[in-house]
């Protein structure tokens, strides 16, 4: 069962809609980004053992993490954060939320 602490976000993660000027968009997410593109880590809607690991890692809230190589089969994905490159599996990169460009 998941635990709602802090690492969850405001309104439900994943679910919460933001809206933009031309209208509603869902939350962009790691696995969103292209090869070079960084933007800034919101919250993470992960069970509470896999989101500490990788807070440990330094995918903290507020963390600018750049996205890097893809291997040859599209999964894992290398991203670069706090000067360290680290691969996560596509499925766990949906489950990175990031804020919305401004």
């Amino acid at each position: 069962m998941r635990s709602r602490g802090w690492f969850w976000g405001r309104g439900g993660g994943r679910r919460r809609l933001r809206r933009r000027h031309r209208g509603w968009i869902p939350p962009l997410t790691l696995a969103d980004l292209s090869e070079g593109e960084s933007g800034t880590l919101e919250s993470l809607d992960l069970p509470e053992d896999v989101a500490l690991r990788l807070m440990e890692l330094g995918f903290l809230p507020g963390a600018v993490i750049v996205a890097g190589k893809t291997a040859p089969g599209g999964d894992p994905r290398v991203f670069r954060v706090d000067g360290s490159e680290i691969a996560i599996r596509r499925e766990t990169a949906r489950s990175l939320l990031l804020k919305p460009p401004q």
